[in-house]
């Protein structure tokens, strides 16, 4: 594990420990002393801790103009045993809705394993964001983590699925990723909408 490292090709848009208004803001990283483990393994040390002993993360953009982020992940999310969901939600994402972020992308392709307990941290994070017309969407987490996810309900608070899998985020700039995943939201939301009264003969 401790060669897989947050992904670097943005660095050029967007560094968090260099952002006044980034909760990683001065951050200082060594890139030779490995320190922080996941059940004795040893994680790169570009990703953040944010207090569990399980989940790092790394803020790889954010955009206030637009209002959004992206946020990778690696490790265990165990809201069971350590209530991952309560320390990402105070020690980051509160921080980031201070500053007008309401559209969160959350990459958990390194995601090993999900644990889920209460989903209060998720309705709240999820009721803040539609207030501001924002959205959470997941993206390619393993099958088995979303397979938990939907076990607790996660999808009525998040959104998952093939669609925003199938978005080659490595590929894309910052605001172009942003683009295809609203246009995928756009698409989703249209098949909801009741036909037309000339459809439905």
């Amino acid at each position: 594990m401790h060669a897989i490292e947050p992904y670097y090709r943005w660095r050029d848009y967007y560094v968090a420990s260099e952002d006044k208004k980034s909760p990683f803001y001065k951050r200082q990283y060594s890139e030779f002393e490995f320190s922080n483990t996941i059940y004795n393994f040893y994680i790169h040390p570009q990703w953040d801790d944010i207090g569990s002993e399980t989940l790092y993360i790394k803020v790889i953009y954010a955009d206030y103009a637009q209002n959004f982020a992206v946020i990778e992940m690696i490790g265990e999310w165990n809201d069971c045993i350590s209530n991952d969901i309560m320390l990402l939600k105070r020690k980051v994402i509160d921080k980031m809705l201070r500053r007008e972020i309401y559209k969160f992308i959350i990459i958990g392709e390194n995601i090993l394993n999900f644990h889920a307990d209460e989903d209060c941290y998720y309705e709240e994070w999820y009721d803040e964001v539609c207030d501001q017309d924002g959205w959470i969407v997941a993206m390619n987490f393993r099958e088995h983590v979303l397979a938990e996810m939907k076990s607790c309900n996660l999808q009525y608070y998040f959104n998952f699925g093939a669609l925003f899998d199938l978005i080659n985020w490595r590929t894309l700039q910052p605001l172009h990723l942003l683009a295809s995943v609203e246009m995928t939201m756009n698409k989703l939301n249209s098949r909801l909408l009741p036909p037309f009264p000339d459809e439905q003969r």
